[in-house]
């Protein structure tokens, strides 16, 4: 998540680290009294309605007195594991809460839900309930539809920290599924954007038929990454799919990825967030803008419930299935899934956010805090996770151990993930490491050269093999990218790796050098330290900034959608119009930007590392220049699969042939950096490379197992060039790819029509080892046996 994209959160503070904090307000009069067999409790909830002229409104509206049930059989409990668990035919309900002065456990039916209803309340005894810093207690009974969360009562005093208050139940950061409204976009009863969230509990009849699925564990250095919006992969109506927008939408899909030779899905996140957090008109459009990308979590332990066809149904329990249903139905079709996870913040937002899981739990605990209770807010977005608190790492850890063991993800990939490298609130030697550190001056947000949270998710035997790969930046200023602590076993979205790229590919001076290290897989960051070629994560576009398409049609950002005033979004972006600005432009200026989409794609697939294709530009997906889409869950942000069946024998047909070709290159996925024995660089003559700061033109020759030897050249001048071929007797050098021609001979595949003939027409330039290479073009050739020698 690039750190401009949170600016138009409506509750969130823009301030990077100079927090405030809110003091306590009186409790409007109109309290409804929730009472039981076991207490009697007053309580309030908080509505937040939507407005048609701006964001959501907060008021307070009565709740209903509940039913009276006496069905269930309470004992003391134990206080692990945290979260509802079924145990000894009933269910332990464990939480920790260190500050809170007391906590009662809220029983809400289904039904009961919906109209604000509270069932069952029990009240927890700290002699009997209470562990340590760990409140639990154990019922059996009947569960069937029914949901919990808790009320916790303590100190109200954001000055130190504390945010109790007893009017609100609260979600259990443990929570395996998250249930409140059912269907994505849709406000609740009397138009809530935050209708009251609870937790399913657990019951017997929790069952998946797995079908034998096994982790595949691709190696690192064979992934082909692409980066996919579970909602945005189906919702359009040219999708064709049953449940259009869902997790079985994409399984619908999923042979999509498999013909473009794809085999790891990277989900954007999927965890539990509210995309009404947003929820405003948007004049420009015309319609609601929403939280559409997710970069807002509520729970980390369940699955979006409104990305299922299911909704609500079975209070979550098919929810969870049809995501383990998308898990193993890629694997079956050898593709992994990697997680988007947002652990740098939450959508609990600054001090004027609302109190919806950790705040009222123990805000002081799960939030980064300055001495005065203030937010340190490293993420950009309100708030910072304390990620390297003992309790909250250990959650984390869980939170990660849950999504391999129980819904068999292949990885993840960390948003903001500096983050979780800097120390916590209350640092100390002691508290982190068990002993004072003499000097130990660290202060809250640090960063840290050994990382705990790093450390743990490095060394788990969990998590062994699982894919890790860090966003390695975040808000505050911290960028680690070629520096993040790796334990030889994390990669890195390789933010460099773009901008070099996107500069040198449309005709920057004096980046000859630094788009090579790019393509030998940045050893200039990763070698140094003990890293690999696997460790970059090599992408052109991803979920923010622009598609492929808008990259090579705009100079400038066009945001005015997002109703900003166009003030959003990042406006560095590397790109070029190639002559015109916007869609509307000649022929030759279109002609001029599928060859650099081309050579784009060339780039990233011929590069060391792992390449990352972001979702839509395989067939040219544009978003009219809008590099900041988090807001539209509309056609911007919808994959179009008309215009993929379109470019299925143009630009779709270059993407996978490319990717083919490099899965088939044994040379183009290294597990160590090209040496001098496997790689040679070229100039416009052979073996004399030109780095100088004019220098506009890079080759280079690779030994290759299966295809022998590949040259492999780009030219970014806006002027063509002939150039000499490296001589080898007894072969001739045969054209394959040029992507200044136009489809089918961008890509001579054995299948193209007049293939020989097409050969034919440069076999006097490569009679004379010589190749005529237009502007901004990019060439594969391949080594084959002299017939004529």
């Amino acid at each position: 998540m690039d750190l401009i994209r949170c600016t138009s959160c409506f509750q969130h503070s823009p301030t990077l680290i100079a927090p405030t904090f809110r003091h306590r307000t009186t409790p409007k009069p109109n309290l409804t009294t929730i009472s039981n067999n076991h207490a009697t409790v007053s309580t309030t909830r908080m509505v937040v309605k939507a407005r048609g002229g701006g964001a959501a409104e907060a008021e307070t509206a009565l709740v209903d007195k509940p039913k009276v049930l006496k069905r269930f059989q309470v004992s003391d409990g134990h206080p692990a594991p945290f979260g509802a668990t079924i145990q000894d035919g009933g269910v332990n309900f464990a939480i920790y809460s260190a500050n809170a002065t007391s906590a009662t456990l809220c029983l809400i039916a289904l039904s009961d839900l919906q109209q604000n209803r509270v069932t069952e309340q029990i009240p927890l005894d700290p002699l009997a309930n209470k562990t340590g810093d760990v409140w639990h207690v154990f019922l059996k009974g009947n569960f069937k539809d029914m949901l919990y969360g808790y009320i916790f009562d303590g100190e109200f005093s954001p000055e130190i920290g504390h945010y109790y208050d007893s009017s609100r139940i609260l979600l259990d950061p443990y929570a395996k599924a998250v249930i409140s409204r059912g269907e994505f976009g849709a406000l609740g009863p009397e138009d809530n954007c935050w209708p009251q969230m609870a937790g399913m509990v657990p019951t017997s009849e929790d069952q998946f038929d797995w079908e034998g699925d096994l982790p595949l564990r691709h190696p690192g250095r064979d992934l082909i990454i692409y980066e996919m919006h579970v909602r945005g992969y189906t919702r359009h109506e040219s999708s064709g799919t049953k449940f259009p927008g869902t997790y079985c939408g994409v399984v619908e899909k999923l042979d999509h990825l498999k013909e473009l030779g794809v085999n790891c899905i990277e989900l954007m996140p999927c965890h539990e967030f509210n995309e009404l957090e947003y929820y405003s008109y948007n004049s420009v459009l015309g319609d609601y803008k929403l939280n559409f990308w997710g970069y807002s979590t509520i729970n980390y332990f369940s699955p979006m419930i409104r990305y299922s066809s299911s909704g609500i149904r079975s209070c979550g329990r098919d929810a969870i299935n049809e995501f383990k249903y998308l898990v193993k139905e890629a694997h079956k079709r050898g593709i992994e899934v990697i997680m988007d996870v947002v652990f740098n913040h939450t959508a609990e937002g600054n001090e004027k956010g609302l109190s919806v899981s950790f705040r009222g739990v123990d805000n002081c605990v799960y939030y980064m805090l300055a001495p005065k209770g203030e937010y340190y807010n490293y993420s950009g977005c309100g708030n910072t996770f304390n990620c390297n608190h003992p309790v909250v790492r250990q959650f984390i850890l869980d939170c990660l151990r849950y999504w391999v063991a129980e819904m068999h993800v292949d990885g993840f990939r960390f948003d903001l993930a500096s983050i979780m490298t800097r120390s916590s609130s209350l640092w100390d030697s002691v508290n982190v490491y068990g002993d004072p550190l003499e000097g130990d001056l660290i202060t809250t947000g640090t960063p840290l050269s050994n990382p705990p949270l790093i450390d743990m998710m490095s060394n788990d035997p969990v998590l062994h093999g699982v894919k890790l790969i860090a966003e390695a930046w975040d808000a505050g200023g911290l960028y680690q990218v070629g520096r993040f602590p790796h334990w030889g076993v994390w990669s890195e979205w390789n933010g460099k790796y773009r901008d070099i790229v996107r500069q040198f590919i449309k005709g920057t001076d004096g980046l000859s050098g630094a788009f090579a290290e790019c393509l030998c897989g940045s050893p200039n960051l990763y070698q140094k330290g003990g890293g690999k070629p696997w460790n970059s994560v090599n992408f052109i576009c991803a979920h923010d900034g622009f598609t492929l398409a808008d990259l090579v049609t705009y100079n400038n950002k066009h945001n005015l959608a997002n109703g900003e005033d166009n003030n959003d979004g990042e406006s560095h972006n590397y790109s070029w119009n190639c002559g015109q600005e916007g869609e509307f432009a000649s022929i030759s200026v279109k002609k001029l930007r599928k060859r650099q989409m081309r050579n784009f794609f060339l780039c990233l697939m011929v590069s060391q590392g792992v390449p990352m294709i972001h979702m839509g530009d395989e067939y040219g997906h544009t978003k009219g220049g809008n590099n900041n889409t988090y807001c539209h869950d509309n056609y911007i942000n919808y994959f179009r699969w008309d215009k993929k069946e379109e470019s299925a024998s143009d630009l779709f047909r270059f993407f996978c042939l490319m990717t083919m070709f490099r899965r088939e290159c044994e040379s183009l996925g290294l597990n160590d950096f090209p040496t001098a024995e496997r790689l040679q660089w070229h100039g416009h003559t052979p073996g004399k490379p030109d780095w100088s700061d004019t220098s506009r033109f890079v080759a280079f020759t690779l030994i290759d197992s299966v295809k022998g030897e590949i040259y492999v050249a780009f030219n970014t001048s806006h002027l063509p060039v002939t150039i000499t071929l490296p001589d080898r007797p007894g072969y001739r050098w045969e054209p394959l790819v040029d992507t200044s021609k136009p489809a089918p001979f961008d890509f001579l595949s054995n299948e193209v029509p007049e293939r020989d003939l097409a050969i034919k027409q440069y076999a006097h330039f490569l009679d004379a080892n010589l190749y005529p290479m237009l502007s901004y073009s990019s060439i594969v050739l391949l080594l084959s046996p002299d017939e004529n020698a």
